[in-house]
Order: C-alpha cells, then structure tokens, then sequence
C-alpha cells in the first residue's frame, strides 16, 4: 500500500511538471532574408546555435524578403528576432517610408556586421556607372528587402527617377542573378555580406565577366537626406572572380533587432549565446567574424538596446553609450 502511494505521488509530480515544461518552452523564429544572400545561412547558424544551447528554446530560422519584412513581423507582437539593416530600422523605428503611421517598437541585440551595397552588372550591357543605368532594366530589390530602400538611395543620389529612368523589377539576390544570366536586365542592386553566394555564382559562370558599378561618389547626398548611416567602404576585388579592381561603394551596418517588449532575460541568453558560440557561426558564414565586443556601441546603431544586451555587454565591460 506504502509503495501504491508512493508511485501515485511520483506520478502526480511528472504530471504537474509537465504542463510546467511546456510553459517554460519557448518557440522563437528569425526573420532572415532570401537563400542567396547572407542573412539566411546566418540565421539559419542563429538558430542552431540558440535551440542547441538556451534550455527550453527551440529556434527556426525563416526565408523572408529581408529587412522590411524582418522588422514587420518583429512589430506584429509574436516571438521574432530579426536581421535588419540600420536604415531600415530607422524607418521602423521613427514609422517612416515602408513604416509609414506604423511605427515599430524595435530594439538592437546587437551589431553584426557592415552590409555592403553592390551594384551589379556584367560586360557588354553598357554599364559602368550608376548614370549608364538610365534606360536599362534593373533590379532593386525584393519588395520586402532593405535593399530595395537603400537602392531607391542610390538611385535617388545620383539624380535618377526610379520609376521613369529605368525599367525596374523586384528581384532578390538569386532571382537577380538567373535574369542577369538570361538576358531578361542588365544590372542589379543588392545589400549583402561577403562574399554573397548568389554573386558568387554569377561571377563564376563561364563566359561571363563581372562589373561593379562604383558609386561612393553618392555617399555624401544619401546621409545629407538620411543621416550618417552611410559610409564609404569597398569591396575588395579578391571577392569576386573577374574583378578588375576594388569597387568602391556604399556600406550599412546589420543589426539583430527583436520587439521592446521582449523579456529581458530570453534577450540576455541570446545575445550571450551568439557570442559564447561565435567560432561555429564563423563556420557558418565568415561575416561572423565581424561580431565583436568593440562593435557594440549606440553610435552604431540610432535603434535603442534592449535593456537585456545592455546587460550582458556590461557584463563583459562594454558600456552602451
């Protein structure tokens, strides 16, 4: 009878911790970006990282259009994280542009790494600078893409209309690289670490020769109207095959970016995570090697930190500023 007893009371304990379990488990998914660019295969190495070694967490990272779509569905209230360019961000955070009457209440994780603008064409479509694209089918973007945001930048410096100076499409990184193969439009833009897989293999392709369009040039008017988020930088031109020089161009930071009203100890674990595990995001994609302590500042980032990154980082003696 002593042992009926005691079994029943083992029984009832694994059934009252059970639904505790449950409660104590936490589904977070991470807004990444299109399978040709960088985002995904860091998301994807995110979230391996985040389900393997936060207790309860089960991470999934998600294909989307990129930034834009990123800081919308980490505005819709359910448990997202995401990778967002800063300038976009800013939009999100101010509800502005894409964000217009919508503001979303975004925070910085943390930086990640610079975001290169490439300006993407190949020889024997007649472009060699930002002006040669007047009259020409380009792609911007995604619709749901920061790239799209800051292309209308570029395009916007360099004293072109977008919508009357060219034909433009909104294509993402891989869906830009087969029409530039096909013949369907002659240059491209996209944001993006390196090297960006998808421009990888348009530089590899037999027969073809690369063109990087320069337009640092253009830096100047884009923070004049938008702020300094911008900053002269280059590509250098051991990136690609068939470079013929470093391309000088425009680069944004990246941001993890999650919802202020996320809980401040889930921010903490993932943001110590991500740096506690950094050597296998490396593995995943190199840019990881561009999270560092030294690069968490305010002045990289006009979105505020979340009170739960501000206090890992004063753990490891970086003080948000």
């Amino acid at each position: 009878m002593k042992r009926f007893f005691q079994t029943v009371g083992f029984v009832a304990i694994v059934a009252m911790a059970a639904p505790l379990a449950a409660q104590n488990k936490m589904n977070l998914s991470i807004g990444t970006g299109g399978t040709g660019g960088v985002y995904y295969p860091m998301g994807g190495g995110i979230a391996a990282a985040l389900s393997k070694h936060v207790p309860g967490m089960e991470a999934t990272a998600e294909v989307t259009g990129g930034s834009v779509d990123n800081l919308k569905l980490v505005g819709s209230g359910k448990p997202y994280i995401g990778l967002s360019m800063v300038d976009a961000s800013l939009d999100a955070y101010n509800g502005q542009g894409k964000f217009a009457g919508n503001k979303v209440p975004v925070r910085t994780l943390m930086i990640l790494y610079p975001n290169r603008m490439h300006v993407v064409s190949v020889e024997g479509r007649g472009v060699n600078s930002i002006a040669d694209l007047k009259g020409k089918r380009v792609s911007t973007g995604s619709p749901g893409s920061a790239t799209e945001v800051m292309a209308f930048r570029v395009i916007e410096a360099a004293g072109l209309d977008k919508d009357k100076d060219m034909q433009r499409q909104r294509l993402g990184a891989s869906e830009s690289v087969n029409a530039i193969k096909d013949g369907k439009i002659d240059a491209f833009f996209w944001v993006g670490g390196l090297p960006t897989a998808a421009v990888t293999d348009l530089a590899n392709t037999p027969n073809t020769k690369i063109r990087m369009v320069d337009h640092t040039d253009l830096v100047p008017a884009m923070n004049k109207k938008y702020g300094n988020l911008y900053v002269e930088d280059s590509i250098p031109k051991e990136t690609y095959s068939g470079m013929a020089a470093d391309n000088k161009q425009a680069t944004v930071m990246n941001i993890l970016v999650a919802n202020a009203s996320m809980d401040d100890q889930t921010a903490y674990n993932i943001v110590k995570t991500i740096f506690d595990k950094r050597d296998d995001l490396i593995a995943v994609h190199k840019e990881a090697r561009n999270f560092k302590l030294e690069n968490q500042k305010a002045a990289a980032s006009p979105i505020p930190f979340h009170p739960g990154a501000v206090k890992y980082f004063a753990e490891r003696g970086v003080k948000i500023q």
